[in-house]
């Protein structure tokens, strides 16, 4: 089984684990004690200690958005904040316990790593429990990490770049909420001229019942760098409702490319409120591959902010929403510097009463001349109950700009179905054929294993009539 096997097909293989013997809980709820036991268990500096407490003062002041998905079924208060399994960190996978090993085996991450990845890293609800990268990167620079021992091994470097100019914590109220409490993740770093061959990969796993899961992703690119970086996430079904506010912030230095690919897969009882955004400097190139499935409510939008001359990004995602799901996703694009260039597909897929929304955002500054942005969004509705909507904002400042947006929404073609019929195929099958030619633009771009896992996630999904 591949490493983003979603754990929701395969629940009963999890019936054995006794969550409460190997889970260390909060009690529920956002304290100050909280978050200072936080910040001591981690040992962490005085300034993170800081940072970490303007953010609870900032996210007890400010109100649930109210536009968007309805949030009013989310109680903040139940939410188990920081839960810790009962391992330590560790670069060999033969030192985990038994019990988390046998998780990550049943997803397919040693057998990953060992096939054709250069690192992999694996988190269980708030802690990174294994991490590991390939000595031959190591030895050209390369530094990927969890961000707990980033903070401890590269103090200056997270001082620099950690929710400063990317992603402040004033940013909104989850990622307020985000700087509070975070735990894990991830950090890489690619010296100049360094080209990472193969990708770099981490697995989160959320196993906790009315848990939270607030990793941090931070990517820096030096100049003329490469790299791409593949990450995976899951939860198991429970009846309460869990919550998912992870942070990824990426920095594209002059003439470097970063590729950021993620298959996100929670459960149906979980919130994923998760916020990425990239800071594109000159000629570099920003490149983001989003697969949206599972969670009973979505609100996702990548952003690249496009500071340098020349700079690009390409953006492609495909969502699909099924029974009781509200997939509220999309891309945000600023241009502030001349010569820039964004493209941005969205797909979507609804059934069963499942509504998919894009909203999406672009803006030229005034003084970025000759900026090209192309949006396309294609929404396929495969019953009568459910809902595709399409919510574009644009803001162009400035008159040389070239900016097209397309949208179309509609049913799989009865003459598409017809014509596969009469090649010997039932009515299911062609349907599931047609919808994988939908989404072959997303499948392309990503590696062969996590290609195959979202088409037949997205295959299960369909088969799947209560959700």
């Amino acid at each position: 089984m591949s490493l983003v096997a979603n754990i929701e097909y395969n629940r009963n293989l999890f019936d054995h684990y006794n969550t409460e013997k190997n889970i260390f809980k909060s009690v529920p709820g956002l304290t100050k004690e909280l978050v200072i036991k936080i910040s001591q268990d981690k040992n962490e500096p005085e300034w993170m200690l800081k940072k970490r407490l303007d953010a609870l003062s900032l996210f007890n002041q400010t109100p649930i958005p109210n536009w968007g998905p309805d949030l009013g079924n989310l109680n903040l208060n139940e939410i188990s904040y920081y839960i810790r399994p009962d391992a330590k960190r560790s670069n060999n996978w033969e030192e985990l316990p038994e019990d988390i090993k046998k998780t990550f085996d049943r997803l397919g991450i040693p057998e990953a790593e060992k096939k054709y990845l250069s690192g992999a890293g694996a988190q269980y609800d708030s802690e990174v429990i294994y991490h590991n990268l390939k000595k031959e990167w190591e030895d050209q620079g390369v530094i990927f990490e969890d961000c707990d021992t980033a903070l401890k091994k590269y103090p200056e470097l997270m001082k620099k770049y950690f929710m400063t100019k990317c992603i402040p914590i004033n940013d909104h109220k989850f990622i307020m909420l985000h700087a509070a409490v975070w735990s894990g993740g991830t950090f890489i770093y690619v010296p100049k001229n360094v080209k990472v061959t193969v990708p770099l990969q981490a697995y989160f796993r959320m196993n906790a019942k009315q848990g939270g899961q607030f990793e941090h992703t931070l990517i820096i690119a030096d100049e003329g760098s490469e790299v791409h970086y593949i990450e995976g996430c899951s939860a198991p079904q429970y009846s309460k409702k869990s919550l998912h506010a992870g942070c990824v912030e990426i920095y594209v230095h002059k003439n470097a490319k970063v590729r950021y690919s993620s298959v996100e897969n929670w459960s149906k009882n979980t919130y994923n409120l998760n916020t990425k955004r990239a800071i594109v400097y000159e000629e570099g190139i920003m490149d983001w591959i989003n697969g949206n499935m599972g969670s009973c409510t979505t609100m996702l939008y990548p952003c690249s902010v496009l500071v340098g001359k020349g700079a690009r990004t390409d953006m492609l995602g495909v969502v699909y929403a099924g029974f009781s799901q509200n997939q509220d996703t999309g891309s945000k694009v600023i241009h502030a510097a001349p010569n820039t260039y964004s493209t941005i597909r969205s797909k979507s897929i609804s059934k069963n009463g499942g509504i998919s929304s894009y909203r999406g955002y672009v803006m030229i500054n005034k003084g970025a001349f000759n900026c090209k942005s192309n949006i396309v969004c294609d929404a396929l509705i495969l019953d009568n109950e459910s809902k595709s909507n399409t919510f574009p904002s644009m803001r162009i400042l400035d008159n040389s700009a070239n900016v097209c947006h397309e949208a179309t929404a509609g049913k799989i073609s009865e003459e598409k179905i017809f014509y596969l019929m009469s090649r010997g195929l039932s009515e299911e099958q062609a349907i599931k054929m047609a919808v994988s030619g939908f989404i072959e633009p997303v499948l392309k771009q990503l590696p062969l294993e996590y290609a195959l896992e979202l088409n037949k996630l997205i295959q299960l999904e369909m088969e799947n009539k209560v959700g």
